[in-house]
């Protein structure tokens, strides 16, 4: 009786664990529009910021004459991305990689910086599952990284043996660059400018499920993990942002918020202490996930710019 019992009891138990999993792929991993983000009190912005960088660069964007390219995944998938040519650029290229939920042509104030200020072509990629690329979840930077490396090809080969290649990326696409750096990268990349990304999916999932939902990371991040494996061939585990930059060669820019909720502005030291290759940082004080643009734009312009010029030029 006893041993039915506890039988009954774990297979239950089991099958609330499963469920569990897929509800939170559902949520977190599945293409779908992510409404939890309007709610979440790490993402609210107050005046004067307000997300100023946005309707600055969409302005921008709009103005611009960009042609759309494509290329193939490794996995098949149809990518799409924006180009966007300089008469002064010699080559120069930024490729920038837009965060959760967003589209390449929302990275108009930061392609706009590498335009106007720097004299850069910029390249601004949909991630698989956002945009006008195909894909039916989201990878949080891990099997885009694979993504990135053949955009890198791309602008090799568009242009010639001048390419010099800056990636920049910001909340997820942070993330998806350093992920990249970790690759075996081709020496025209130069530099790798990231802005607020996690260090790993794992703790990022498991810190958000704690302040969202009041649970522990264990056992519902693992249970999620494997049904990502099953349906998006990727456990959460792999995907690790701080053991990729352990390996990385290329100079990185870490720029955080230090009012940041959303991706804790403690993983900024982890990562920086974890990077092996020249690196920097820029602590942008008050500001919260995805800010620090809009919070000192000047900084931010002339950091980056600083830091650009004497990796690339």
């Amino acid at each position: 009786m006893w041993l039915i019992i506890i039988a009954a009891v774990i297979i239950v138990a089991a099958a609330a664990l499963l469920f569990a999993g897929f509800f939170f792929y559902g949520v977190a991993i599945n293409r779908a529009p992510k409404e939890f983000l309007a709610s979440s009190p790490d993402l609210k912005l107050d005046p004067p910021v307000a997300g100023a960088s946005w309707g600055e660069g969409a302005e921008w964007v709009s103005r611009q004459h960009f042609r759309d390219v494509q290329l193939v995944s490794d996995d098949g998938l149809q990518l799409k991305g924006y180009l966007l040519l300089s008469e002064r650029a010699e080559g120069r290229t930024a490729i920038i990689a837009h965060g959760y939920s967003g589209k390449g042509k929302d990275m108009g104030a930061i392609a706009k910086l590498y335009y106007e200020q720097l004299g850069y072509n910029v390249l601004l990629p949909d991630a698989r599952g956002h945009g006008q690329s195909s894909g039916n979840y989201i990878g949080f930077g891990w099997p885009e990284r694979r993504d990135m490396v053949k955009w890198i090809d791309f602008v090799r080969k568009e242009m010639g043996p001048e390419a010099r290649i800056v990636l920049h990326g910001v909340s997820m696409g942070g993330a998806t660059v350093l992920m990249t750096s970790g690759e075996k990268l081709p020496a025209q990349v130069k530099a790798i400018v990231e802005d607020c990304g996690y260090s790993s999916v794992k703790a990022q999932l498991s810190y958000q499920l704690k302040r969202m939902y009041r649970l522990p990371g264990f056992p519902f991040v693992q249970s999620a993990s494997l049904v990502t494996r099953i349906k998006a061939g990727y456990f959460f585990g792999e995907a690790s942002a701080l053991r990729q930059v352990r390996k990385a060669e290329v100079p990185i820019l870490f720029i955080h918020g230090d009012a940041d909720k959303f991706v804790p502005f403690y993983m900024l030291e982890e990562l920086y202490e974890a990077c092996n290759a020249p690196k920097e940082k820029l602590i942008v004080h008050g500001a919260g996930h995805g800010l620090a643009y809009d919070t000192d734009k000047a900084g931010y312009v002339a950091r980056v710019s600083d830091f650009v010029r004497r990796y690339v030029h």
